[in-house]
């Protein structure tokens, strides 16, 4: 059954963002584009997002250019995998938060067409006593109570670029701990 769907591929041209020269992240890695990297290797580089969910977002990303997780090559992939837990442990201790979401998009949501995950520490409620609330504007009157969806979104609408400073201090701190 499934051999129509594989002869269906073999004729297939070669994926177009195999050689995105465009690409912002095949960018950071030659070294035209600056980044605040945390961590680096030959297969991986790991630095933080320039448009943080929260604090400490790091995007850990291959060294080579694959749109889709399920075209990377196993050893890229094993590559990753160690990159995220390793940066992953750094993070929280850096941060004193274990807290996180880890997420890697195929297509759907995809925002840039290179394999990547993003390690985002999660709120908790120790970090939410120091940290100002995010600049939302909730509605005065008492409403239905917000679906996940217009939190998710409020939440997005919410973000700010990486402040220079913030950033240098940010790899610092979990450097320290890789």
């Amino acid at each position: 059954m499934t051999s129509f769907i594989i002869r269906s591929h073999t004729e297939r041209p070669p994926h177009p963002w195999k050689k995105d020269v465009n690409c912002a992240f095949c960018s950071i890695i030659n070294n035209k584009s600056p980044s605040n990297c945390v961590f680096e290797n030959d297969k991986v580089i790991a630095f933080l997002d320039i448009m943080p969910l929260r604090k400490g977002h790091t995007l850990v990303v291959p060294k080579v250019h694959y749109s889709r997780l399920s075209d990377l090559p196993p050893e890229y992939a094993a590559a990753v995998g160690e990159a995220v837990s390793k940066v992953a442990h750094a993070l929280t201790q850096a941060l004193g938060n274990a807290a996180l979401n880890v997420v890697c998009n195929q297509e759907y949501a995809q925002a840039v067409p290179h394999v990547h995950y993003h390690i985002i520490p999660a709120p908790s409620y120790e970090s939410s006593k120091t940290s100002p609330p995010p600049k939302i504007e909730l509605s005065k009157d008492k409403g239905p109570p917000l679906t996940r969806r217009e939190m998710h979104r409020m939440e997005f609408e919410g973000r700010e670029e990486l402040d220079d400073e913030d950033g240098v201090a940010l790899v610092k701190l979990i450097r320290a701990r890789l």
